[in-house]
């Protein structure tokens, strides 16, 4: 496999992200069993290869076999945990796992070295882990609150995983088509907050991280 570096670690993620949401979505169309738990499991290796592993170059799923023993794994444990009726275990792990891969990307974006390519490609990456959070969030809201969400069946939260994030980055790049809408206060709460933070971010840190590498661009070209 390629070798993931502080490089291109953002490239990978952010060119991983939008395919596994392709791949939710082309499952949530064309149901596999455990087709989510699988995506699911490829978003959690696929966000500890590109961030966590940058803290740790040995992690064991860095080969071709142990990247599909990780891939089961995951895949079991999810499968196990709802199976067990553990739903907001499992939707809590997701949402602090993909808070702690937030965090690790914030912190090379922000705090680490002059502003490159990769990291404003980091920048977007963060955008997409965004969305990915706030979904999780809406997915336990409707869980705990049946009608939480018009629009949204109540099914298990795995099969409203594609549904949801679809309406999660709806929300985010504040488009509001209004064929997911939220009515339990905590949602709607949820729902303008993750437009006020996607506005704001696209608005303030993107174009910052944009205008300090232009100017870099500048100095060194004169």
């Amino acid at each position: 496999m390629a070798r993931v570096t502080e490089k291109n670690n953002f490239v990978f993620l952010t060119v991983s992200l939008v395919v596994l949401l392709l791949v939710a979505a082309v499952v949530d169309q064309f149901p596999i069993p455990l087709g989510t738990h699988l995506v699911q499991a490829l978003t959690v290796l696929t966000l500890a290869s590109g961030v966590v592993g940058l803290r740790d170059k040995r992690l064991h799923f860095s080969t071709k076999i142990g990247l599909i023993v990780g891939v089961a794994a995951i895949v079991l444990l999810s499968a196990i945990l709802d199976a067990s009726g553990l739903h907001y275990a499992h939707l809590l792990i997701l949402i602090s796992f993909y808070i702690y891969a937030t965090w690790l990307a914030a912190r090379q974006v922000l705090f680490t070295g002059p502003i490159d390519t990769n990291k404003i490609v980091g920048a977007i990456c963060i955008y997409l882990l965004m969305g990915l959070i706030w979904a999780l969030a809406y997915l336990l809201i409707a869980q705990a609150t049946p009608g939480a969400f018009n629009g949204l069946d109540q099914l298990p939260w795995y099969q409203n995983f594609a549904d949801v994030s679809y309406y999660s980055y709806v929300t985010l790049t504040t488009l509001g088509y209004g064929d997911i809408s939220p009515v339990a206060p905590v949602a709607r709460f949820l729902v303008y907050m993750e437009a006020i933070v996607g506005v704001f971010y696209m608005a303030i840190l993107v174009a910052s991280l944009v205008g300090i590498r232009t100017s870099a661009i500048q100095i060194k070209g004169d």
